[in-house]
């Protein structure tokens, strides 16, 4: 009997086993040279006693490292994806760092059509041309886990899109994730007196839900239904989905058309509106109004959210309506979290740093500080933390600067479940400083947190009474 050795089937095999830990060492090799090219110039930039001179001196640094974060985040793509969109915000990151990740938002890879023709097919045991009147062969965008294609079912008048996962993403994007891990143990022992691994711990468990498209869609009619029950008119629009049309891998919807938020202020231009104007400005500020009430009510009331509300899962459409779409990301918070983010809510709103201390530890923020005016610090940090409203004359917050609370109060321990809160805070900051909007979303929140709280008996009518007096007389959301 002779033996058959297939070369190429070996070669692929050995290629696949040894493709995560050729990830691994393009990681380490490129975090360790953006790492240490940072620490050299802290060095560097600490001699210069020229503050105008300094200032340069890091604006070119950043761009030095922004163009090496967005190399690596391009060329490994999958988590790393996901890392550019939570890194690249423009209150948080550095600006030439804003400026090169914003663009990697629906910059993954596409999957060629053949291979995602077999996996829909596989997935609904159908052909293509059994199933659709006509779709789209070129992908309306490709993310880290899916890409999604436009189309048309038999006998419908109605355009649908058709979400389709990347074969063999999931254990790739794994790899990423655990050593991001080990990276964020490291600079949590140096550099930044945060509770990193607990966040990047939170992050795998959100994104393994993300292969799960039977999950997102049930999450999808969840939400959609929540808001729809809670509001005359829901504050989003959220796309429905195709039953009999949704398997692990493949998830069937209606297609919404609209403007990608980011590409809000070109449209703008090309309708003859100034993105400066008056009518301008009333739309952003409608858009975000929006966007905010809909997640005030989500993470307060019902406590099952969006949890990545990123640009790119952002379209505008007609008259300023929002969209929100891909829900492979959604946390559903414990009550005792849910009501205990309402207390801090609460507490951000009021500026009452007693309040803001009690309820960290309450939520089971453990912190360590050693400045004199502890108090008042703490508060600083939940308002850096939890609440969208910059400071008077701040563009961009600088967390790990030393004058940063984080820096004087160290967060030792931070609940994992409560991270999707923190990103989702984070990003709707980040979307109200691209438009210009400076907004407190804890001050918008204020009625919602109270009303959740006295129906939970854990606020007294004559508070709630005090508390809302107080937040009418001065609605201020938006600066």
């Amino acid at each position: 009997m002779l033996f058959h050795f297939d070369l190429k089937k070996f070669q692929e095999k050995v290629s696949t086993q040894l493709r995560p830990w050729q990830r691994s060492f393009q990681f380490w090799v490129r975090a360790a040279d953006i790492y240490t090219g940072y620490k050299v110039f802290q060095v560097i930039a600490s001699l210069e006693k020229d503050v105008k001179k300094q200032e340069v001196m890091w604006e070119k640094q950043h761009e030095v490292a922004a163009d090496k974060i967005y190399s690596m985040c391009s060329e490994l793509g999958g988590f790393f994806l996901k890392v550019a969109q939570i890194v690249g915000k423009p209150d948080l990151a550095p600006a030439p760092w804003v400026k090169r990740l914003v663009t990697l938002c629906d910059q993954a890879p596409a999957t060629p059509y053949n291979v995602i023709r077999v996996v829909l097919e596989k997935e609904l045991g159908q052909s293509i041309d059994e199933l659709f009147e006509y779709f789209d062969k070129d992908p309306l965008g490709s993310a880290s886990i899916a890409q999604v294609h436009r189309a048309r079912l038999k006998g419908d008048k109605n355009d649908v899109v058709v979400k389709v996962q990347h074969p063999g993403v999931q254990e790739l994007m794994m790899t990423d994730i655990r050593n991001l891990q080990a990276f964020a143990l490291y600079i949590q022992k140096t550099d930044v007196k945060f509770d990193l691994f607990s966040v990047t711990k939170e992050m795998e468990k959100q994104i393994s839900y993300e292969f799960d498209f039977v999950r997102e869609a049930e999450a999808m009619a969840r939400i959609q239904h929540f808001l729809c029950q809670n509001n005359k008119k829901s504050p989003v629009r959220v796309p429905c989905v195709i039953r009999d049309m949704v398997s692990r891998r493949v998830l069937v919807m209606e297609y919404i058309d609209g403007i990608p938020i980011l590409k809000l202020g070109d449209e703008m231009e090309k309708r003859g509106i100034h993105p400066d104007g008056k009518l301008a400005a009333a739309a952003k500020v409608n858009i975000l109004k929006n966007l905010s009430l809909a997640y005030g009510q989500m993470i307060l009331k019902s406590g099952f959210f969006h949890a990545d509300p990123h640009p790119g899962n952002i379209l505008i459409c007609k008259g300023s309506e929002v969209a929100l779409l891909d829900y492979g990301q959604v946390k559903d918070l414990p009550d005792e979290l849910r009501l205990g983010y309402a207390r801090l809510v609460l507490a951000i709103a009021d500026n009452n740093p007693l309040r803001a201390s009690e309820s960290y530890r309450d939520l089971g923020i453990e912190t360590l500080s050693n400045c004199e005016d502890e108090q008042n610090e703490m508060l600083r940090l939940a308002q850096t933390m939890f609440d969208t409203k910059l400071p008077p004359g701040v563009t961009m917050l600088q967390p790990f600067a030393e004058e940063s609370s984080i820096k004087k109060i160290a967060v030792k321990a931070f609940p994992e479940e409560l991270f999707s809160v923190l990103r989702t805070v984070h990003i709707l900051r980040g979307l109200s400083v691209g438009l210009g909007i400076n907004f407190s979303c804890a001050e918008q929140w204020r009625p919602i947190a109270e009303e959740v709280l006295y129906v939970a008996g854990r606020l007294a009518a004559k508070d709630l009474k005090q508390i809302h007096r107080r937040g009418t007389s001065r609605r201020r959301f938006w600066r």
